[in-house]
Parts: structure tokens; C-alpha cells; sequence
């Protein structure tokens, strides 16, 4: 056998991993000393605010509510009212989730980002604005709109741009992203709480600058090249080979191998969902492992959202009320220090979860969280019993909420959006981070609408029911969800049994394309 056959056959025969370590350059050295892929991290920043502008708007609610400014101009909401401010952002996600994924398909990653970025700015200046609470609603309703367009462009970005041996913790670091713009809401509430207590602008600020986040998301989209996946899909092969040209292999022929790896498995995937016409919302229901993979983005939108973590994200300062926390000063410093510990193990759990294996996380992290709170619920009934008397026990539930979201972190922050852009073939995968954004959105309403009132009726008792969930939630994931860690954004498809993209088909294609490489 000659060399050149040898090389073939190993081609063929690797997996996904081994076959793409043949063609990754080695630099020797940090990638931040690789001058192209440095540059190519700097511009996925742009796409990973997308999830910055979505968590600000959940801390901003729950800093405007322990600020007494903001309760006396909207007649201190509870219950229903209180609700509906809340799902007014969720309200606006769900009436534009089909187009937010049309638009996305049919223009582009980049003109969904400045869409929906621009949307979120004039809700974010009519929010400012408002006069009463309908206004509030409406503006909030907005930002909800251009919400879900940057929701649905922004993870979708960062997979399909991102070098593939950085993709895993890239994309695991959108979720904690999440955590950036709520610690900018958190202590922006909690400065504005030391303006007078009849100064409007206490809650005005905060609201006006939701807009920051977007209007740099906005501008940088600008400056950032477009998904390469995308630009295949529109018949722009040349336009894509020029940006992974630049931006994964430096415009250095040495490393082109890799680009022509990547085109080519592109290429293919494309080419076989246009051939098989499964472009349509249709594909979810038309194939056994289609229908697999719509359930497991439901299941993760459900659980993401209905594990606990509603009751903090929204509505702290009605858990710290329960426990005997009370003060405006108190629960802003709570609720900000919550977000900077967040934002810190969010980010370490982004960098570790996007090397390990993605089911045996799952699994750990709900067992984990089940614990928790099961612990979290004890100490709130024992605490109600003894008159809220003894501070030991809430800071206890304290403690118990700060250990429930350095594992929430892990598998349900850092980890729910590399795993679905991983199960979704290209054709779906804008459907897929749509649906799963919507499910979320609907979720929602239950979080937005249920909690306060449960918190307020039956206090802790209300724990119990999110125990019960838990454990539900945990055995779903056990019993459904497939392990895609080791495979390219391309191959993962396989891990649902249904790859029509294999490692040695995309390899044989490099050498007759390889003439067409421009370095220039």
C-alpha cells in the first residue's frame, strides 16, 4: 500500500475528532498569540451580547421591584399585575418566534442580530419613558420582540463562525454571557436606589440603559464577517472559503487543509438537506430522529426554566422576604453580589463544560440541583416555624440559593446552547434554537405567572412542587438524551443515527478542491 493510499484509508476510518486533529494547524503557542484566531474571538463578542441583553432584562425586574421608587410609581404590582410585567418580554419572544428564524435563514445571522438589536433599543427608550403601566408593559413587550431576534442569530453565529477546536467552550459561554448583562443591571439598581426617594429617575436609568448592550451588539455587527454556513447555503462558496481563509487559517496556505475540511463538510450537509427538501418546520415530525431531536429541545427548554431557577431570577426579593430580608439596601447588595458570583462560575463552567461529556453532566448537575433543594426547602420550613427568629437558618437558604446556581451554571447555563446547536443539522438548526427559545418563552409565563402568586399563598410549601420537578426532569434526560461530545458541528447529526455526513467523504473532496484555494 503506498503512502498516499495509507493516508486515504486512515481518512476514512478516523472519527470526527481524529480526522479533524490531521488538519488543525499547530502553532506551538497560546491562541491568543495566533494573531487571526485572537481577531476571530474579539468578533464573536458581538454575537455573545445577544444573551447579555436578555439577562439584563431579567435582573433589571428584580432590581426595579426592591426599589421603592419604582414601587410607588406603578402602585407596588403584585401577583397577576406584577405577572404581566414580567411576561410582557416573554409575550413579545413568542409572537415573533417564526420570523425571528425566517428572517435569520433568508438575511443572514448578522441582519438578525442588527434587526432585533435595533428593536430592543426603542423598547428600552419608550420603557424609560413610560408614563403609567401600560406604557411599561408595551416597551417591555418590545424589547421581547427584538429579544428574540437576537436570541435566535446570536448562538447560531457563534457555532458556524467559531474555530472548531475553540467551538465547544465558545458556544458553552453564551449561556453564562447571560450573567454579564444581569450584574450590569444588579448594580446599576443598586445605585440608582441611593437617588431621592421621589427621583423618577431611579428606575428611568436603569431602563434607558438596557439599550447599551444592544447598541454595541448593533454597531460591532458591522465590523464581524458573516456565518460561512450561511453564505454556502445563498451559493456564496467563495465569499465563505475567503472568511475561513482569514479568520481560521490565517491566510496561510500551510493551514488551508483545514478550510477545505470544513467547505467540504458544509458543503455536503447542505447539499443533502436541499436534496432531501427537509427544510421546512415539517422536517421536526418527519423523521424518527427529527422527532428525537424536537423533543430534546423541548425537555431542555422545560427543564432550563422550570428547576427552580424562576423563582431567583425574577423574583429574589420575594424569596428574601420570606426569609426575613426585607430591606431595599439589603436585597440589591443580595441580588448583585448573586450576579457577579454567577457571571464568575457561569464563565468557568462555559470553558470546563465545552471539553467534557454533555449526558453525564446533565444527569450530575439535576441530581445535584435536587439535592439542594430539597435541603433549600427544609431549612424554609424550619425557618418559618421558629418566627424567621434565627438568622442562622436564612442564611442557610442563602447558602443553599448561591450552591443551586454554581450547578445550574454547569448544566443548565453553560451547556443547554452548545447542545443544541450540536444535535441540529444546519437546515434546522435556526428552527431548533427557535423552538427552544420559544418553549422557554412559554415557560415563562407559568414562571412569570405562578410564582409570585404561589410565593405569596404558600411560601416555601411552593418548593415542593419544583422538588417534583426535578426529579421528572432528571429522569427525562437520562432516559433521552444521546452524547454528542467529540463530534464536528457538522457530524454530530450521527449521534441521533441519522449522519449522512461521513469523515472520509468530506477528506476525499480536499484534494480535488484544494486547486481553488485563494490566500490572497
Amino acid at each position: 500500500m503506498t503512502k498516499n493510499e495509507s493516508e486515504q484509508t486512515a481518512a476514512e476510518t478516523a472519527g470526527p475528532e481524529d480526522a479533524l486533529q490531521q488538519v488543525l494547524p499547530k502553532y506551538g503557542r497560546p491562541w491568543w498569540q495566533v494573531r487571526h484566531l485572537l481577531v476571530l474571538n474579539i468578533c464573536l463578542i458581538v454575537p455573545l451580547l445577544g444573551n447579555s441583553t436578555n439577562g439584563y432584562d431579567g435582573s433589571l425586574l428584580n432590581g426595579l421591584q426592591s426599589l421603592p421608587q419604582w414601587r410607588d410609581y406603578f402602585h407596588n404590582p403584585t401577583g397577576p399585575h406584577l405577572g404581566a410585567l414580567s411576561n410582557a418580554y416573554v409575550f413579545g419572544n413568542i409572537a415573533t418566534f417564526l420570523a425571528a428564524s425566517w428572517f435569520s435563514d433568508k438575511y443572514g445571522r448578522l441582519w438578525g442580530i442588527r434587526l432585533g438589536s435595533f428593536i430592543v433599543c426603542i423598547g428600552a427608550a419608550l420603557q424609560a419613558a413610560s408614563q403609567n403601566y401600560a406604557m411599561f408593559f408595551v416597551a417591555r413587550f418590545i424589547i421581547g420582540v427584538g429579544g428574540m431576534f437576537v436570541i435566535v442569530a446570536s448562538p447560531c453565529l457563534v457555532s458556524e463562525l467559531a474555530y472548531p477546536s475553540h467551538r465547544g467552550v465558545i458556544t458553552a459561554i453564551f449561556g453564562p454571557s447571560w450573567y454579564a448583562g444581569a450584574t450590569i443591571a444588579a448594580w446599576v439598581t443598586y445605585g440608582t436606589n441611593y437617588m431621592g426617594v421621589s427621583d423618577e429617575w431611579a428606575w428611568r436609568l436603569p431602563s434607558l440603559l438596557q439599550a447599551l448592550l444592544p447598541l454595541t451588539q448593533l454597531l460591532g455587527s458591522f465590523f464581524i464577517p458573516e456565518s460561512p454556513r450561511y453564505l454556502v447555503d445563498k451559493g456564496k462558496e467563495d465569499e465563505a472559503r475567503e472568511i475561513l481563509a482569514k479568520y481560521h487559517a490565517g491566510n496561510d496556505a500551510a493551514n488551508m487543509p483545514l478550510v477545505e475540511l470544513e467547505l467540504s463538510e458544509i458543503k455536503i450537509a447542505i447539499s443533502h438537506d436541499k436534496n432531501s427538501q427537509e427544510v421546512s418546520w415539517g422536517a421536526f415530525l418527519r423523521t424518527k430522529a427529527n422527532r428525537h431531536r424536537l423533543f430534546v429541545v423541548v425537555w431542555l427548554a422545560i427543564t432550563q426554566q422550570l428547576c427552580g431557577n424562576g423563582l431567583v431570577s425574577y423574583y429574589l426579593n420575594l424569596i428574601l422576604n420570606s426569609i426575613g430580608i426585607t430591606s431595599a439596601r439589603e436585597q440589591l447588595v443580595i441580588n448583585g453580589g448573586l450576579m457577579v458570583y454567577n457571571l464568575g462560575t457561569a464563565i468557568i463552567s462555559g470553558f470546563i463544560v465545552g471539553r467534557i461529556k454533555r449526558r453525564p453532566t446533565f444527569i450530575f448537575g439535576l441530581g445535584t440541583m435536587l439535592v439542594i433543594f430539597v435541603i433549600w426547602t427544609v431549612l424554609s420550613a424550619i425557618n418559618e416555624q421558629r418566627h424567621f427568629e434565627q438568622k442562622s437558618l436564612g442564611q442557610g437558604v442563602l447558602a443553599m440559593i448561591f450552591l443551586f446556581y454554581a450547578t445550574y451554571n454547569v448544566c443548565m447555563n453553560a451547556l443547554p446552547n452548545l447542545y443544541i446547536s450540536e444535535i441540529m443539522p444546519y437546515y434546522l438548526r435556526t428552527k431548533g434554537t427557535t423552538t427552544f427559545s420559544m418553549m422557554n418563552a412559554m415557560t415563562n409565563v407559568y414562571n412569570g405567572f405562578v410564582n409570585p402568586v404561589a410565593m405569596e399563598a404558600i411560601s416555601w410549601r411552593y418548593y415542593i412542587v419544583f422538588c417534583g420537578l426535578l426529579l421528572v426532569e432528571l429522569i427525562g434526560v437520562a432516559l433521552t438524551f444521546p452524547e454528542t461530545h467529540g463530534y464536528t458541528l457538522e457530524e454530530a447529526s450521527e449521534a441521533f443515527g441519522d449522519g449522512v455526513l461521513g469523515t472520509g467523504a468530506a477528506a476525499k473532496t480536499i484534494e480535488a478542491e484544494s486547486h481553488h484555494v485563494d490566500v490572497a
